[in-house]
């Protein structure tokens, strides 16, 4: 597994043995596609990663220019490998600040929000079921952790047809990779 692109481009990350699922290169591509096409870049944004694994997807997130990136994650063999994957990112000094907060992302939303954010990732087990899903994101937009324009990418097992948004936000994409299907979604707050 390694960053894709930015100023960590090429670094090999390290990997959580059996406590998690990494997303494939092919679905972490496709993301940051994606987020790249509704963005245009990085800089200056807020990114969000609940249930962090590897953190791949935030440090990625910190290579290419993120001001700000928060993981949630509450294995304790997955955050050392966090912290560890960190440093190597580190090396290469990227402009963001990085924060690992070590505890479930149930607990993480249900607590003040520490930031807004851009981008949120939820790419829980896949034996999480929808409705845990749709707890955590209805608790974001309860609780104030979104920007007006964010993007919630929620990573599910590509057995699954479909996923329902909860109130609070549109369904805009879905894209399968393989084992993986990444559902798109903007946060819709209310005017007024």
């Amino acid at each position: 597994m390694r960053i894709i692109a930015g100023v960590a481009k090429g670094r090999t990350l390290g990997t959580v043995a059996g406590a998690t699922r990494p997303t494939s290169d092919r679905a972490r591509e496709g993301l940051f596609s994606s987020l790249l096409s509704e963005f245009g870049d990085f800089l200056g944004l807020h990114v969000l990663d609940l249930f962090g694994g590897s953190g791949a997807i935030a440090l990625e997130a910190l290579s290419r220019g993120a001001t700000l990136v928060h993981i949630v994650e509450k294995d304790p063999e997955a955050q050392k490998t966090i912290e560890n994957n960190y440093e190597l990112v580190n090396k290469n000094r990227p402009a963001g600040k990085f924060h690992l907060y070590s505890m479930s992302a149930q607990r993480f939303v249900s607590d003040a929000p520490k930031e807004k954010y851009h981008i949120v990732y939820v790419d829980p087990p896949f034996d999480f079921s929808d409705i845990e899903v749709q707890e955590i994101l209805s608790k974001l937009h309860a609780g104030s952790f979104l920007k007006d324009d964010a993007v919630i990418a929620v990573e599910r097992t590509a057995k699954r047809s479909d996923f329902s948004w909860p109130e609070g936000f549109s369904a805009v994409r879905e894209r399968n990779y393989g084992q993986a299907t990444i559902f798109y979604g903007n946060y819709t707050p209310e005017n007024g």
